[in-house]
């Protein structure tokens, strides 16, 4: 049987391009049939074509026992293969990796290199707890392998089951210990090791402090860049713990600044030199200066590379961190860092605004800003999501996959871009850059700005660069949308308004261009109108041409707005209806009478449908200001145009003073944000105390009302029935439904003349109208006997009499077109005339901010509330694992064995009991020694011409009488020492031994003295 291998499979499946998913499917049908058999060495092509498969998509799960299965096999060829195929597909949940732990420890234990290095690589991408517990105590016996290879990947794998299972560190950690102190160790050992340390160290840099004397040699003797990178970032963390370090490393650091080649460790020296805080101990010192002055440097050689943006980027981060402590050098360099905003790469541009924040001063505000307004405009905007999609394709074509569903190859052909366009800028970098703009300008309470005119025009500017985004919502909904960048501008064009008096007149302008419906072209500038809406009611009397702008704001688009935009557009239109109606000085004519008569049924027409909006804030409005505009028609209607006395006749007092009187007092002044902390709190005040102690008697009295109101009543209808679809009769504009009335009353004439002559039908109406709107709280009338009469009511008694006729309002056709050419001519003349005398260069104007208004003397709230968009994060950030795995378990772990918890692992536990059992051993082993010579003791020789050398101990000599027994008190008996014998002179030549005098017993301190029974010994003479 011909079987394929994995050159063969790539082969066909190259070879059938556009049917891949069908040649997978065979090849995977293959591989089932074939890893089933018997022959190890099909198994092992089988479970590589597998491999190869898996990396397309294809799961191999299903072939978890057959990689076991060849994991086992005695060959090191089939090991192999099983080994990828367990790094591939399994995972620390797999079933059958329970049943590769004896596989593991036994490959573990091999006597081949080669067979080592195979489960050490599995390992680390297959470890879970249980494994890690299990496999520690072999993996520590590889930590001392005569090979430098195993070694070092022994080390790793011991992180890796750190990061898994933590405890498992703590027993391993004194064997990597030992590895790194040992200076005769391997250098890929040692590096291995130092990586790990980093590792390690950012979660607990206090436990590795006393190894910075090696880890300061490592990186003096240098010779290894990757070692000293990861050097260097150990000891940043480490000089925070300990100040002494800063003057130790001043001198390597910069000696690897001034000489090494190599850009990646310069930028990590450099890096180093700033998280580590030793820039900023040094500061004010030579060696600080020359630091800094040397980092700054050579980070400005990195932003002029052209051939590396990730250079750049990188450069750009450093600078960042650099301004916070040496902000005048690196405004030194600010050329270089100006041309970055201008990059191809969105994220250099990014990192170049952040810098620019703290580079700018009054003198270069405004090229910078206008740089990046120049940047905005010339830039197409991106595209939508499903459109740019399409253009992705069209730019770049489709490439065709072996997965493809259509199983066809397409081949779209590329669009050619210009190379004069430059390319769209993202959503998301158009709004930061609006952001940063705003930022600049308003930092420090407009501390930089000397020309708050070209401020208002650069704002302008901006609502037209907004992205497009949730401009207005269909009526009938009280959502308000996502806050954008456009509310941004606004809240800024409404402070600089409030806060600067003299530019409150280009304030309101700006605000006039932004309302006028014909100029609203940018679809994100909803969140804009609002606060323009509020500087034009605010300030209409600065207005160009307010009637203009409340043409636009009485404008049916304007009923879709977000609710908060709209209920400040609702709030401005009587003050802008005000300015225009409340002239005392002109004299009260038909003229003037009508145009307000239209005003007002212009203003109607546009509050009545809002009375049913969702929103409550727009609704109470729309109700207070519409009745306000009835009461505004009935004087104007019923007030007299002809001359008293022969003089002028007078506007009504309603429209001149006492409409007028509602909208001004009190000049609005911004207010800090903590001023409500100072206001004192009455003594009396009590939040606990109920409003109406007897509330719980109403509302239960309402559960069991029994009273019973008919469908006529109009108040519970109006507040408790939902209202139904009504047709208006407003669907026409002001002067046809004028015009219309007039006809009517002309054809009606002849009809309802008695009617309205007749007092008594007038009488019955007023009567029917009064009982009609009798419970309604939003009808006045001027004889309900109400209280206190108020000063509307006055002047509208005073003025108009006690008789309204609202069917005596004049009618006249004014044609609006040529008012509006009459307009559009004064309009053009006016800029014209603008133009022509426009000065060539504005002289420089004086300024005054008003601050903020707050009580007390407290400083904190005293201080401008600038509105701040965007504030960059100066914490320090811990830096994110290299081997991109979640170590934040070591954080709570610490080596230190006095801390150790009572949960020990089956290594510790192992390793205690062979120590238990040592020492069960030598007490046992001492005890039975103890024993025998105890017995030895009492068992005393009497062999005779036998010469017993006593054995010799140290021990505390305590005079003996000689009456004293062998024996002590305690019953036990004491060692006795014997001198030697000495030859003793005697007649002739033959040596006489002189008999063996007993020592004195020795005793131990603290013992009793023992009596000793001496005994004879027999003088023992040898004769020839």
């Amino acid at each position: 049987m011909f079987e394929k291998d994995v050159l063969q499979l790539i082969r066909g499946l190259r070879a059938h391009k556009g049917h891949e998913r069908e040649y997978v499917q065979t090849a995977l049908r293959e591989c089932r049939k074939e890893i089933k058999t018997n022959d190890m060495d099909a198994k092992a092509t089988a479970l590589m074509k597998l491999v190869y498969l898996e990396m397309f998509g294809h799961d191999m799960g299903w072939a978890s026992f057959n990689v076991l299965e060849v994991m086992s096999s005695a060959k090191y060829l089939h090991k192999r293969v099983g080994y990828l195929a367990a790094v591939q597909s399994f995972r620390p949940d797999t079933e059958v990796l329970m049943l590769a732990e004896n596989l593991l420890k036994k490959d573990l234990t091999s006597p081949d290199k080669n067979l080592i290095s195979l489960p050490l690589g599995a390992i680390p991408h297959v470890v879970n707890p249980s494994m890690a517990n299990s496999l520690l105590s072999d993996l520590l016996s590889r930590v001392s392998h005569s090979s430098p290879a195993i070694r070092k990947k022994a080390i790793v794998t011991l992180y890796r089951l750190a990061v898994v299972y933590p405890e498992t560190l703590r027993p391993a950690w004194p064997k990597i210990k030992e590895r790194l102190l040992d200076d005769s160790e391997d250098p890929s050992v040692t590096a291995a090791i130092v990586n790990v340390v980093c590792e390690l160290g950012w979660r607990r840099p206090q436990d590795f402090l006393p190894l910075a004397p090696r880890l300061f040699e490592l990186l003096t003797q240098g010779g290894n860049n990757w070692m000293a990178i990861k050097i260097i970032k150990l000891f940043s963390q480490l000089t925070p713990l300990e100040p002494r370090l800063v003057k130790k490393l001043l001198p390597p650091l910069t000696s690897l600044i001034k000489t090494t080649p190599a850009m990646s460790l310069l930028y990590e020296c450099i890096n180093g030199i700033i998280q580590g805080g030793i820039m900023e101990a040094a500061g004010g010192t030579t060696e600080g200066d020359e630091i800094a002055r040397l980092c700054v440097s050579k980070l400005r050689a990195m932003l002029v590379v052209q051939g590396d943006p990730n250079l750049r980027y990188v450069a750009l981060l450093a600078i960042a961190k650099i301004t916070a402590s040496h902000a005048d050098l690196v405004a030194d360099h600010q050329d270089v860092i100006l041309e970055c905003i201008d990059d191809a790469d969105i994220s250099i541009r990014t990192r170049a605004l952040d810098l620019v924040i703290g580079m700018v001063n009054s003198n270069n505000l405004q090229a910078v800003v206008q740089r990046l307004l120049k940047q905005l405009k010339t830039a197409c905007k991106s595209l939508p999501q499903s459109e740019a999609e399409t253009e992705r394709v069209a730019q770049d074509g489709i490439i065709p996959m072996a997965d493809d569903d259509e199983g066809t190859a397409m081949s779209v052909p590329k669009n050619e871009r210009r190379s004069d366009q430059p390319p769209p800028l993202p959503e998301d970098y158009r709004i930061l850059v609006i952001e940063r703009i705003i930022e600049l300008c308003s930092k420090d309470s407009y501390a930089n700005m000397d020309d708050f005119d070209w401020y208002i025009s650069v704002l302008v500017d901006l609502v037209d660069q907004c992205p497009p985004g949730i401009a207005s919502g269909s009526f009938g909904s009280a959502r308000s949308g996502k806050t954008s960048v456009s509310d941004a501008i606004g809240a800024e064009l409404l402070n600089v308004a409030v806060r600067v008096k003299g530019v409150r007149a280009d304030a309101a302008t700006a605000a006039q261009s932004l309302l006028l419906i014909e100029q609203r072209e940018s679809t994100g500038s909803a969140g804009v109108l609002g606060p323009a809406a509020f500087i034009a009611g605010e300030y209409a009397q600065m207005l160009p041409d307010p009637e203009a702008v409340l043409t636009s704001m009485l404008h049916a688009a304007n009923a879709r707005l977000p609710a908060e935009a709209l209920s400040l557009l609702l709030h401005a239109i009587p003050k802008i209806f005000t300015v225009l109606t409340s002239d005392q000085q002109s004299p009260w004519t038909e003229a003037r009478r009508s145009h307000v008569v239209l005003l007002v049924a212009r203003v109607v027409h546009f509050l009545e449908p809002l009375t049913l909006h969702p929103s409550l804030e727009v609704q109470e409005r729309a109700v207070e200001y519409l009745d306000l505009m009835r009461l505004v028609s009935e004087a104007s209607s019923n007030h007299s145009v002809e001359p008293i006395d022969g003089s002028v006749a007078d506007p009504p007092l309603l429209l001149t003073q006492a409409i007028p009187s509602l909208f001004t007092g009190i000049e609005l002044k911004p207010v800090a944000p903590a001023a409500i902390r100072n206001v004192p709190q009455p003594g009396d005040f009590d939040l606990d105390l109920p409003i109406n102690s007897s509330l719980h008697i109403i509302l239960a009295s309402v559960d069991y009302e029994t009273d019973y109101e008919g469908d006529d009543n109009e108040v519970r209808r109006f507040y408790h029935e939902k209202p139904s679809a009504v047709k208006t009769e407003y669907n026409k504009s002001a002067s046809e439904r004028l015009e219309s009335t007039s006809n009517g009353h002309k054809a009606s004439k002849s009809q309802d003349t008695e009617s309205l002559l007749d007092p008594q039908a007038l009488e019955r109406k007023r009567l029917e109208r009064r009982e009609r709107y009798r419970d309604d709280p939003y009808y006045i009338d001027s004889e309900r006997a109400s209280g206190t009469s108020t000063p509307i009511h006055s002047i509208l008694r005073s003025q108009n009499g006690d008789e309204l006729d609202v069917d005596a309002i004049p009618v006249m056709e004014l044609d609006l077109g040529q008012l509006r050419d009459a307009r559009g001519t004064q309009s053009d003349t006016d800029q014209s005339r603008t133009n022509k005398h426009k000065p060539a260069k504005r002289a420089k104007r004086h300024f005054e901010i008003t601050s903020d208004e707050t009580l007390g003397g407290d400083d904190e709230t005293a201080a401008p509330a600038v509105n701040k968009l965007y504030t960059a994060s100066t914490a320090f950030r811990p830096t994110k694992s290299l081997l991109q795995m979640d170590s934040s378990a070591l954080a709570s772990l610490s080596m230190d064995e006095t801390s150790q918890g009572t949960s020990k692992l089956d290594f510790e536990r192992r390793q205690q009991e062979e120590e238990e059992m040592i020492r069960a051993v030598k007490e046992v082993e001492r005890l039975r020694l103890q024993m025998q010579r105890q017995a030895e003791q009492i068992e005393e020789p009497e062999a005779e011409g036998t010469v017993v050398k006593s054995r010799r101990k140290k021990k505390v000599r305590v005079g003996l009488n000689p009456d004293q027994n062998g024996e002590a008190e305690n019953g036990e008996v004491t060692k006795k020492r014997k001198k030697k014998k000495k030859p003793k002179e005697g007649n002739g030549d033959e040596p006489v031994l002189e008999p063996a005098v007993e020592d004195e017993p020795l005793v131990e301190e603290g013992e009793t003295q023992a009596k000793v029974k001496k005994k004879k010994k027999r003088q023992v003479t040898f004769e020839d």
